[in-house]
């Protein structure tokens, strides 16, 4: 016996066992009503369209008018839960774009820190080794060595004007400290790098449509083409 032996009472029961046992959607039901006629005016009762409307949507809100259909309802109801689904993900892909700014606000923020702190060890790491000579040609004074050479040493201990040893004891603490500086924004710039592209990357998840995404290949367009031709003939 074929299916379109059956009566109506058989399908009408085929299709409420499936929708209350949620086995089947709206879009089942959708693509049902399209297959033929006969299905198509049985998807159609307001019995059916009335078990998915509950079970989908909540219905204290729900306007109802004698001259609506329940399927009508249920797709005024669909269209607003879909636009809402829209806004709220507009909202987190904006929430996102704006992470995405802060963190590569933040990412230049500490490479200028990073910058003017580097700068800074080179400065101090400069006066340092002018010191250490400045030191060693102090200490050079002590012995013995040529006039021309004990003259430059002089030279360069009295342009010192600072105490030598605890100006040293400074800038070692200040290169100690430049060093812990530069550490930390190296560190502070990795997390930061790290949570910029895990941000771009959840993005680019959340922005991403298969449909609008896929491109078609040159063979594969041509194909599509003429199936297409062959469907108008």
């Amino acid at each position: 016996m074929s299916g379109s032996g059956l009566p109506d009472e058989l399908w009408r029961k085929v299709i409420e066992l499936g929708i209350h046992s949620s086995s089947f959607t709206y879009k089942d039901l959708c693509c049902l009503s399209i297959s033929c006629g006969r299905l198509h005016r049985l998807s159609n009762e307001d019995s059916l369209w009335s078990h998915l409307l509950s079970s989908d949507f909540s219905l204290h809100n729900t306007s109802t008018s004698s001259s609506s259909s329940i399927k009508s309802i249920y797709k005024i109801r669909f269209e607003k839960d879909k636009e809402k689904k829209l806004m709220a993900h507009t909202r987190a892909v904006l929430r996102k774009e704006s992470q995405i700014v802060e963190h590569s606000r933040k990412i230049l923020e500490i490479e200028a820190k990073l910058r003017e702190e580097t700068h800074k060890l080179k400065a101090t790491d400069a006066e340092s080794s002018n010191l250490r000579r400045v030191r060693q040609a102090s200490v050079a004074l002590n012995v013995w060595q040529p006039e021309v050479v004990r003259g430059r040493h002089k030279d360069i201990v009295e342009q010192c004007v600072v105490s030598v040893e605890s100006r040293l004891h400074v800038l070692d603490m200040e290169l100690r400290l430049c060093n812990q500086q530069i550490a930390g924004f190296r560190k502070a710039y990795r997390e930061q790098k790290q949570r910029l592209v895990k941000a771009k990357e959840e993005l680019r998840n959340m922005k991403y449509h298969p449909l609008r995404e896929y491109k078609l290949t040159g063979s594969e367009e041509d194909e599509c083409n003429r199936k297409r031709k062959k469907l108008k003939i």
